[in-house]
This record gives C-alpha cells, sequence and structure tokens, in this order.
C-alpha cells in the first residue's frame, strides 16, 4: 500500500485541505454533492453521491484531487473499482476525473489508475 511516512504527510495535508461549495452551473442528478478541495493554491472539484457503503467519489485529475481520492481509501478502506473519464467527457470534470467506487458503485473505464499512480500523483499537492 502507502509507505507510513507518505501516509502521515497526506494525512497532514488533508487536515489543511480548505473546502468551499462548488460553484452552480451545471445541471447534476440529484443526490451529488459537490464541494471545492483547495490546497496550496490548487483546487479540486471533488463530486460525492451514493450512501453507507454504497458510494462514489469522483474528483477533477490533478494532485489535489488525487489527494482527496487517497484519503478517502484510506477512511473507506480499498474501493472496489477505480476508473478514469477523459477530458470533457463529463461537463463538471473538463480536464478529466479520477473515479473511485466503493460497494460494486461503476466507474468510468476510460482509463485504469493503480493505485501507484494515485500516490505519485498526489505528491505535487504536498509542496
Amino acid at each position: 500500500m502507502i509507505d507510513p511516512g507518505l501516509l502521515g504527510r497526506y494525512r497532514d495535508a488533508g487536515r489543511r485541505i480548505a473546502w468551499r461549495p462548488a460553484p452552480r452551473g451545471t445541471k447534476r442528478p440529484a443526490g451529488r454533492r459537490s464541494r471545492i478541495a483547495h490546497l496550496n493554491d490548487e483546487d479540486a472539484r471533488v463530486e460525492e453521491s451514493g450512501a453507507g457503503r454504497r458510494v462514489r467519489v469522483a474528483v477533477d485529475s490533478g494532485p489535489v484531487g488525487a489527494l482527496v481520492i487517497l484519503l478517502e481509501i484510506d477512511r473507506r478502506g480499498p474501493p472496489s473499482a477505480l476508473g478514469a473519464s477523459e477530458a470533457g467527457r463529463d461537463p463538471a470534470f473538463p480536464s478529466g476525473a479520477i473515479v473511485a467506487g466503493w460497494g460494486g458503485v461503476s466507474v468510468p473505464a476510460d482509463s485504469r489508475p493503480r493505485l501507484h499512480d494515485l500516490v505519485e500523483l498526489a505528491r505535487y499537492a504536498l509542496a
């Protein structure tokens, strides 16, 4: 999994994330909660849907988004699915999205990032 020292740094960075509501604009399906994670002059849109053990978390494809997914994995355990959508596929994520699902929730299959890929991408959020 993740080196314990690096995981500690990710958790520390997670405590420094400033959260704010996502701007309205793109019509989203009912039940999706959207907010913006801000860390070190970078923002990432975060959308969560579902409840209980059936949850789907989608984030902007970038360092802060990868960090948010890793923190969700730390909190919830390994996802049942991890995927990504290409830029432009979802209007809420014009630069693409990383999506994790728990409890058998479906995720996009444009690509299948590995946990290692997210760990490496999230390192850039630590700067």
